[in-house]
């Protein structure tokens, strides 16, 4: 009996405990669901107030405010218009550099191309001046060749270059050298031995005189004697107007030039 007393007792004693121990956890429970419905109330009401705040805010712009606004819309609308033409310019200019890049190919091709043909220019004009050259110097060859003929004709006589005339008349030697001078000749000049010989004939006047410096003898081209072939003894100027110079097969001599021999012309053909 008291056993069975002491063990309702336990059960009772333990179903306090359960009952205390849902009730904590109901009122937990209870407590917790309160706490989460008053984080929603204020949740909501910071919505709201935030809704609030916004609109006075909108609700506040001013017109200035909206013109600054609608120019910051209107700049960025330019800006990014801006933005597309330099793009665009930009595009341009690559193009204008590929352009320009390929016209500067073609006029440096075109320079060089000019200095090819300013080369082969110049090179025709020498061909062309030296061809000149010599169809002018083959005319003046043809006519020294008619004159030649002509001359041959006449009776001068043709040796290494030169035309020879030898009168058979007399003259005095101004009146000689005049003769030769007319049809473009002068009295001989003797330069060398071989010509010497090739006019020794006996009596001819030639183109040497003192008549200007006594005892200077120069060629009717104006240039000195050095050197003669003058005979023994000779120049004598055994009279004091022996100023001219005439040949023999034995040399020269001194002689008065207004006396009257024959004479020798002498034409340089070919220098």
């Amino acid at each position: 009996m008291h056993r069975k007393d002491g063990q309702t007792t336990n059960l009772h004693e333990n179903d306090d405990v359960i009952k205390e121990s849902v009730c904590v956890k109901i009122r937990s429970s209870r407590a917790a669901a309160v706490c989460l419905v008053l984080l929603c109330v204020l949740l909501l009401t910071a919505v709201i107030v935030l809704c609030v705040h916004i609109h006075t805010k909108s609700s506040n712009y001013t017109p200035e405010t909206h013109q600054l606004l609608t120019n910051i819309t209107n700049l960025s609308e330019e800006r990014n218009q801006l933005l597309t033409m330099i793009t665009n310019l930009t595009e341009e200019r690559d193009g204008l550099k590929i352009k320009n890049k390929n016209l500067t190919n073609e006029r440096d091709q075109l320079l060089t191309n000019i200095t090819n043909l300013s080369e082969e220019r110049d090179g025709l004009k020498i061909k062309t001046k030296n061809l000149t050259n010599e169809r002018d110097q083959l005319k003046l060859e043809k006519n020294d060749l008619q004159m030649i003929v002509g001359k041959l004709a006449e009776g001068w006589i043709y040796s290494k270059s030169s035309l020879y005339f030898i009168s058979s008349e007399v003259r005095n030697w101004t009146e000689s050298r005049r003769y030769c001078t007319e049809r473009g000749a002068d009295l001989i000049i003797i330069n060398n031995r071989a010509e010497q010989e090739f006019v020794s004939f006996d009596g001819f006047w030639i183109g040497l005189t003192d008549s200007d410096v006594e005892g200077r003898w120069k060629w009717v081209d104006g240039t000195n004697m050095t050197s003669g072939f003058w005979a023994t003894a000779q120049p004598d100027n055994s009279n004091d107007d022996e100023d001219c110079a005439y040949a023999f097969s034995s040399g020269w001599n001194d002689y008065p030039c207004k006396r009257a021999i024959r004479w020798i012309c002498e034409k340089t053909i070919f220098k």
